[in-house]
């Protein structure tokens, strides 16, 4: 790395990053799924009712890592 080159900070948020995938076997899911979705649906089948900060952090957690087969 050269004197005038700097390196990406770990905070920043890089918006042309693609999700983590995680493979799962075939018959547990049919199509991607994001992980702030799966977080979701079992905070509603708690009985949980989702608020406006939990759509934007399901939004941040789909971008950060998904499911698929």
């Amino acid at each position: 790395m050269q004197k005038n080159e700097t390196k990406p900070e770990a905070n920043e948020p890089d918006s042309d990053r693609r999700p983590r995938r995680v493979r799962l076997p075939g018959f547990l899911i049919e199509e991607e799924v994001g992980l702030g979705d799966v977080i979701k649906r079992a905070t509603y089948a708690m009985g949980i009712q989702p608020c406006g900060g939990c759509q934007k952090r399901a939004a941040a957690l789909n971008k950060w890592m998904t499911f698929t087969r």
